[in-house]
C-alpha cells in the first residue's frame, strides 16, 4: 500500500517539474567555437590571466591567454567585467542516484547486503534528474556520486552535469567506497557496554577482512581454470592490484587513525579517506600517511558537544596547513549547488581562498584521478568552465554562462523557471478576486 500511495504521489509531481517548461524546448546546449573575451581568467594552475580570451573548439580548451588569436569562424562572448573559472567538482554526492528524499521509489543508491562493491554507481544515474541543472547552473560542473549502505555499498563513478546518457555523462574515474567500521557509533551502539561495543567492531572489522583477504587471494589465482565467479569480490581485485582508488569514509578521530594503520597492513596504495569530520583532531598524522582527504560537509554543526562552533569551517584548513592534499564535498543531493558556500567558508575559517579553490577544482581532479581532462584550465583540458560575474564563493555573484564538454549549456533549471513563472503572473491575483474571498470564509 505504501508503495502504491508512493508511485500515486511522483505521479502528481511529475506534471508539476515540467510547469513553465514550454519556453526550455528550444533551449538546448549547443556545440560550437566560442571565444571568451576580456575576462579575468583563474587557471588555478597557471596564475590569474587579467584581460584575457578563452578558446572553445571540439570540446576541448583550444587556446588561453592574454594576446590569442581569435578564430574568424568563432563565436564571441565578451566578458568584459567578469571572471571565468574551471568547472567546479562536488567530491561527495548523490547527484543523478537520489531525486526526491522521502519517496523510496526514487532513490537508487543503495542495495540490500552489507558486501555490495560491485554495485555501478553509474548504471544507476539517472540523466534526466531534475537536481541536475539546478546544480550546474551553480558552476558545479562535475560531480563524485556515490552509492550507500553496508560496509562495501558498492563502486562510485565521476559524471560531468550534462549528457542523455550515464555513458555520455562519465568524466572518466570509478572508485570503491568503504565504509571504515566505527568505534564511536551513536544511539544503540553508545548505550552498549565497552566490552559489546569492542565486540562488534571487531566483527565488523573480520567482515572487511575476510572480504579483501578473499580479493587478495582472487587477485592471485585469476585466469585459473576453475576459479568461481564471485562478482563482489572480483569488483575488489582492481583496488588490490592498484588500479583503482579505495575511498575510505572515516569520521571520528579514533577511526581515521584506525583506518590510517588497517591501509598501513594491507599495503593498498592508491586510498582516500572520507569525511574525516574530525581531520583536525590528527590532521599531522593524515599528513605523514601521505592518503589525500575528501572533507565535507562543510557547513555542518562540531561532532562533539565540546567543541568550539566553527570546528567543521576550520577542519579543511586545519588539515590543509598541516600538508594534507585536501578536497571538499557537500555530501549532499538536493543542494550541491552550494558547493562554492562551503568552499567559501572553509576559506574564512583558515583555508584561504586559494587552496580552498584548489579544493574544489584541480585538487579534487587530481584525487579523483581525472586531472589530465579536468580540474584547471590548460589547452587541451575539457572545456568545464563557467564565467561568472564575481568571485563565485559570494552569494551575490552570478554565474552567467556554463560549458561543459565545450557545450554552451542553457542557464536554466526547475527553480529558475518556477521563479519567472511566479514573478510576474499574468493573469495576476487581485485583493477583490472573488476566489480570494471564497478561500477567506
Amino acid at each position: 500500500m505504501k508503495r502504491i500511495f508512493q508511485i500515486l504521489i511522483i505521479a502528481l509531481i511529475v506534471p508539476l517539474l515540467s510547469f513553465g517548461q514550454e519556453d526550455d524546448q528550444v533551449m538546448k546546449a549547443r556545440a560550437g567555437k566560442f571565444a571568451l573575451t576580456n575576462a579575468k581568467i583563474y587557471t588555478v594552475t597557471n596564475g590569474i590571466i587579467e584581460n584575457g580570451t578563452l578558446i572553445i573548439n571540439n570540446g576541448i580548451i583550444e587556446a588561453v591567454g592574454a594576446n590569442v588569436t581569435i578564430p574568424d569562424d568563432a563565436e564571441v562572448i565578451d566578458c568584459k567585467g567578469k571572471e571565468i573559472y574551471p568547472g567546479m567538482i562536488d567530491s561527495g554526492t548523490k547527484v543523478g542516484l537520489q531525486e526526491i528524499e522521502s519517496i523510496d521509489v526514487s532513490q537508487d543508491y543503495s542495495e540490500s547486503g552489507a558486501l555490495t562493491p560491485q554495485m555501478q554507481a553509474l548504471t544507476a544515474v539517472n540523466p534526466n534528474s531534475a537536481v541536475i541543472p539546478v546544480t550546474r547552473v551553480s558552476g558545479v560542473t562535475t560531480v563524485w556520486t556515490t552509492p550507500s549502505g553496508g560496509f562495501l555499498p558498492g563502486t562510485a563513478a565521476a559524471i560531468n552535469l550534462f549528457g542523455y546518457t550515464p555513458d555520455q555523462m562519465f568524466a572518466g574515474a570509478k572508485g570503491i567506497i568503504m565504509n571504515f567500521p566505527s568505534t564511536a557509533g551513536g544511539g544503540r551502539f553508545r548505550r552498549r557496554s565497552p566490552e559489546e561495543q569492542a565486540k562488534a567492531t571487531e566483527r565488523a572489522l573480520k567482515t572487511v577482512n575476510d572480504a579483501w583477504d578473499k580479493a587478495e587471494l582472487y587477485a592471485k589465482i585469476e585466469g585459473a581454470n576453475d576459479v568461481r565467479n564471485y562478482p563482489e569480490i572480483e569488483a575488489l581485485v582492481p583496488v588490490v592490484k592498484g588500479e583503482m582508488q579505495l575511498f575510505i569514509e572515516a569520521n571520528a578521530a579514533k577511526d581515521i587513525l584506525a583506518a590510517i594503520d588497517w591501509v598501513k597492513t594491507r599495503g593498498y596504495k592508491k586510498v582516500v579517506l572520507t569525511g574525516v569530520s574530525e581531520g583536525w583532531r590528527v590532521a599531522e598524522e593524515i599528513a605523514k600517511s601521505k592518503i589525500p582527504v575528501i572533507a565535507g560537509p562543510i557547513q555542518a554543526i562540531p561532532t562533539r558537544g565540546s567543541d568550539r562552533y566553527d570546528a567543521a569551517y576550520a577542519n579543511p584548513g586545519i588539515m590543509s596547513a598541516a600538508g594534507v592534499k585536501v578536497a571538499l564535498r557537500t555530501g549532499d543531493t538536493e543542494n550541491v549547488r552550494n558547493l562554492p558556500y562551503h568552499a567559501g567558508f572553509a576559506a574564512s575559517y583558515g583555508m584561504g581562498r586559494e587552496e580552498a579553490l584548489k579544493a574544489i577544482t584541480i585538487n579534487a581532479a587530481e584525487i579523483l584521478g581525472v586531472s589530465n581532462s579536468i580540474g584547471s584550465i590548460e589547452v587541451g583540458k575539457k572545456a568545464n568552465v563557467f564565467v561568472s560575474t564575481g568571485d563565485p564563493f559570494e552569494t551575490a555573484s552570478k554565474i552567467t554562462d556554463l560549458f561543459i564538454d565545450g557545450y554552451k549549456v542553457p542557464m536554466t533549471s526547475q527553480q529558475i523557471r518556477l521563479y519567472d513563472e511566479f514573478l510576474d503572473r499574468t493573469p495576476g491575483v487581485k485583493k477583490n478576486d472573488p476566489a480570494i474571498k471564497i478561500i477567506k470564509k
